[in-house]
């Protein structure tokens, strides 16, 4: 019965998670999660900020947002997977990696889960209330020992270039760093005017990615620098330049 309710639950919160905006009341302290493959384990904070108990429910994944949670494969454990966050109150989850064969020279993405259910309303206002589940969503980052490099410099490492898109000219990001990196933005001044992509991304140790820049039209000339921001291991937004390869 647990089972099929979690089902239901996490069904609902996919609806909400991918429908548009809504306010959980259960946050989770920080954006995202370093591993350190040094670490035994990592603790992560809950605190319920609303006016009732909240049930909630934790688990990894690998990326894949519609899954359910007993057919996930990540190798971590979180407990407790299930617990009541009482208002105004707090929850610590213990996170453990299992041992599973990870590459060694990058680093890993997986997801954190948090599902948080309200509890159910009885009496009269139970007819015309809907329940709704909310599950936040962020992600985790398993550091092998010893990477190249460290990781609060990887975004200044990024090389960019632009490249023809279908609506122009877009931004191609190259990483050659082990660390995935994390964009909130980037664009270019031309004689003036700025044309930023309108929508962030992720950038994989190795990896390159896109954004497109709809307005502008035509290449520019040489000496043009790119303005982007990157998030850091704590969550906090770092601004960069770097001139433009040809």
């Amino acid at each position: 019965m647990k089972r099929y309710f979690f089902s239901y639950a996490w069904s609902l919160s996919l609806l909400v998670c991918l429908g548009g905006p809504a306010k959980a009341d259960v946050v989770i302290t920080g954006t995202r999660v370093v591993y350190p493959a040094s670490a035994r384990d990592v603790s992560i904070k809950l605190t319920n900020r609303g006016t009732k108990p909240a049930l909630v429910q934790a688990w990894v994944d690998t990326g894949n947002a519609s899954q359910l949670p007993e057919k996930s494969d990540a190798p971590f454990v979180l407990t407790p997977p299930v617990s009541r966050v009482d208002p105004s109150k707090g929850q610590t989850l213990r996170l453990m990696f299992t041992g599973t064969e990870l590459p060694q020279d990058k680093e890993s993405l997986f997801w954190l889960n948090v599902l948080e259910v309200p509890p159910a309303t009885t009496g009269e206002a139970a007819e015309n209330e809907i329940q709704l589940a909310f599950r936040s969503r962020i992600k985790i980052f398993y550091r092998p020992i010893n990477l190249p490099g460290l990781s609060i410099e990887a975004a200044e490492q990024l090389r960019w270039r632009l490249v023809p898109a279908a609506s122009g000219w877009a931004l191609e990001c190259s990483n050659p760093t082990p660390y995935y990196i994390s964009l909130v933005s980037a664009g270019v001044t031309v004689a003036d005017k700025v044309h930023s992509s309108k929508e962030g991304g992720m950038v994989s140790p190795g990896g390159q990615a896109n954004f497109p820049l709809a307005d502008l039209t035509s290449k520019p000339g040489e000496d043009v620098q790119v303005d982007y921001t990157a998030i850091n291991d704590y969550g906090g937004v770092e601004t960069h330049k770097k001139k433009l390869e040809q």
